[in-house]
């Protein structure tokens, strides 16, 4: 057995991630070869990545990517989409056997346009309807997992390193204008399929390096509003998080990250700025079981742009670099440098200092 300072976990996990602020699509490829350098964040325990503006064919329809335990499974589940849904689309995941990925689950795609009637019916806007039927089947439906749901994105992640996982999904013959980029090493949640990050809702993604202490807090605060955190892993409530915020609350990006990586109330009372220290003591006092704490670094995928973000210790790495119209984000440079050997201005946000791209408006 090897003891204290024989073992290596360089700060587990690894996140990186690419945007194009032009809207140039990029392959797969890419973000995959990026993980390599951080080979040894990961256990093998799980990898995946989130990949925007990959379907234009279906541009205006929902995605959900799914795992499925057996084939029944999901006959059973396809007449209940079929319920609220028109599928447009319904086809397995491509995918290539190599000896790294191995019991796989039945993995296939949707894409869907809900039901108008159904709509009116239950007295819901689309994302609304959406969301809570991935929480129907994630909650209700015994071996069926949606792991990725929006519109013109979608979710690829299994159990394995995330090099061999972009290998698995045939990654390079898909393009995008954004990806992200997880590399797994589980210390308290287990690793299987639905676990892997990205975790996702809708168009919103997360990949998230570090361990949630106010996981239960979150939880349960989340939960009073019908999320369901089913997937055994302390990450994915951030998903759920971000959804409530941005999309419920209406809150900006950056209001967002100041409730989930807040200033603490001294750096707030010495702000000068007074409009902005109500706002910040506004967000502290409605929000404050929205809090994050332990160390994180995390990636947030949406409709149009990133945003990166580290919790006000910076007690997780990440750095920034750009190139041209492009935008990197990773635990280490030298996954930067494996995208863009020449990258430029490579920089460590700050602690609770969101970083935000997004695309040129109309560029994609």
């Amino acid at each position: 057995m090897k003891i204290e300072g024989q073992v290596r976990i360089p700060s587990g996990c690894a996140i990186a991630a690419v945007i194009s602020k032009e809207g140039n699509r990029m392959s797969g490829e890419m973000i995959t070869n990026a993980m390599k350098p951080m080979h040894d964040r990961s256990n093998g325990l799980g990898g995946g990545f989130a990949g925007y503006g990959i379907y234009p064919e279906y541009k205006d329809f929902y995605a959900l990517h799914m795992f499925f335990n057996e084939r029944a499974t999901r006959k059973s589940c396809e007449a209940f989409l079929k319920e609220r849904f028109e599928i447009v689309q319904s086809e397995i995941i491509p995918t290539r056997k190599i000896p790294a990925i191995t019991n796989e689950p039945i993995i296939w795609r949707y894409f869907v346009s809900p039901l108008k009637s159904v709509l009116a019916s239950m007295q819901l806007d689309e994302k609304e309807f959406v969301a809570q039927t991935v929480m129907k089947i994630n909650t209700e439906m015994p071996g069926a997992y949606v792991f990725s749901s929006g519109k013109n994105m979608g979710a690829f992640k299994a159990v394995g390193f995330p090099e061999d996982v972009g290998v698995f999904y045939r990654l390079e013959e898909y393009e995008g204008y954004s990806w992200t980029a997880h590399g797994r090493y589980p210390t308290n949640t287990p690793g299987w399929w639905g676990g892997a990050h990205p975790f996702t809702l809708l168009d919103y993604s997360i990949v998230h390096n570090g361990e949630i202490s106010s996981y239960d807090a979150n939880r349960r605060f989340i939960e009073m509003f019908g999320y369901k955190c089913t997937l055994q892993t302390d990450t994915e409530v951030i998903a759920y998080i971000m959804d409530y915020l941005l999309r419920r609350q209406k809150l900006s990006l950056e209001e967002a990250a100041s409730v989930i990586a807040a200033p603490f109330w001294s750096t707030i009372a010495g702000k000068t700025d007074l409009v902005d220290q109500k706002k910040h003591s506004y967000l502290r006092t409605v929000f404050p079981s929205l809090l994050i704490t332990g160390p994180f670094s995390i990636v947030l995928g949406f409709d149009g742009g990133l945003m990166a973000l580290n919790d006000r210790l910076k007690l997780r790495s990440m750095v920034v670099g750009e190139k041209d119209d492009k935008v990197f984000i990773a635990s280490e440079e030298a996954a930067i440098r494996t995208m863009e050997p020449h990258a430029e201005n490579i920089w460590s946000p700050a602690g609770g200092e969101p970083v935000i791209i997004k695309v040129k408006e109309g560029a994609f």
